[in-house]
């Protein structure tokens, strides 16, 4: 999520390829990309091969100064690099705790003490820069910077464990998981499933606690509304039926990571409305 969203939310061009990180192929995957053997990891338009998500993020920010990536204000800069290298190198028990998933929220989890104390430290550190730098139901630091990119996978953490927090670091973790690119990093990861499903527990199971999609089905055929997709421009093969219309895309994904949250999507919201040609 974190490599995803320093391209995404700061509109760097990027071509994405999936690697199978619960499917056997990862090794495979990166092969090309030697000596990398986790992800994310991302090729520069002149071949230098980065991993590490500290080491991406301060590499497209030099080659985008322009972008925000960083706070503007030199004093805020430094805080937000403290804040990104401490998610980055710490808060070993609540990540090994709580694993990242977005597919419902636990009920019941009860976390341990050394998790108790990284989500306190968590607060602390929200709290510092929103105080400091933000306001209390913002960003971290008034505009989105690097720094919500490296906590938006905490957030996803205390959502979908249903881990106790203050009233602001509550409305912080609504404000991440509610945030378009969220929503479409989650409509884009429900287009997998996996058996057994990782990091599984028997725990009774709520529903996620971010916005509840509109109604969407697949159907088998058109006609469509559109003749061309509305990501891709392409011919559309693969039909999705929403709000009374069918809509048409170029491929399964297109479709499956619109059918998952149709209104986290731009594009197709345009076209349901009428706002761009067919």
């Amino acid at each position: 999520m974190r490599g995803w969203l320093m391209f995404s939310q700061f509109d760097i061009p990027c071509k994405i390829h999936m690697v199978g990180l619960y499917s056997g192929t990862m090794e495979q995957d990166l092969a090309q990309l030697a000596p990398a053997r986790l992800v994310p990891v991302m090729r520069t338009p002149e071949g230098t091969v980065i991993g590490d998500t500290l080491a991406m993020a301060e590499t497209l920010a030099e080659r985008h100064p322009d972008a925000g990536l960083w706070p503007a204000k030199p004093e805020a800069r430094a805080l937000a690099r403290w804040l990104v290298s401490e998610m980055h190198s710490g808060f070993n028990s609540l990540r090994a705790e709580c694993p990242m998933q977005l597919l419902y929220q636990h009920q019941g989890f009860l976390p341990s003490a050394a998790t108790l104390r990284d989500i306190e430290r968590v607060q602390e550190l929200w709290a510092l820069a929103q105080g400091s730098f933000g306001n209390h139901k913002g960003w971290l630091f008034g505009q989105y910077s690097l720094a919500d990119v490296f906590y938006a996978p905490i957030a996803a953490r205390i959502a979908g464990y249903g881990l106790n927090v203050s009233e602001d670091a509550a409305a912080y973790v609504a404000r991440q998981i509610c945030s378009t690119r969220f929503r479409q990093w989650r409509a884009m990861g429900l287009t997998k499933s996996y058996d057994p499903m990782p990091y599984a527990l028997d725990l009774p199971q709520a529903p996620w606690p971010g916005p509840t999609p509109r109604d969407a089905q697949a159907v088998d055929s058109g006609p469509s509304v559109n003749s061309a997709c509305p990501y891709s421009g392409k011919e559309v093969t693969h039909f999705l039926h929403y709000g009374g219309q069918v809509y048409g895309f170029c491929n399964a994904f297109c479709r499956d990571k619109t059918l998952n949250d149709p209104e986290a999507w731009p594009n197709f919201v345009e076209m349901v409305n009428g706002s761009i040609g067919s």
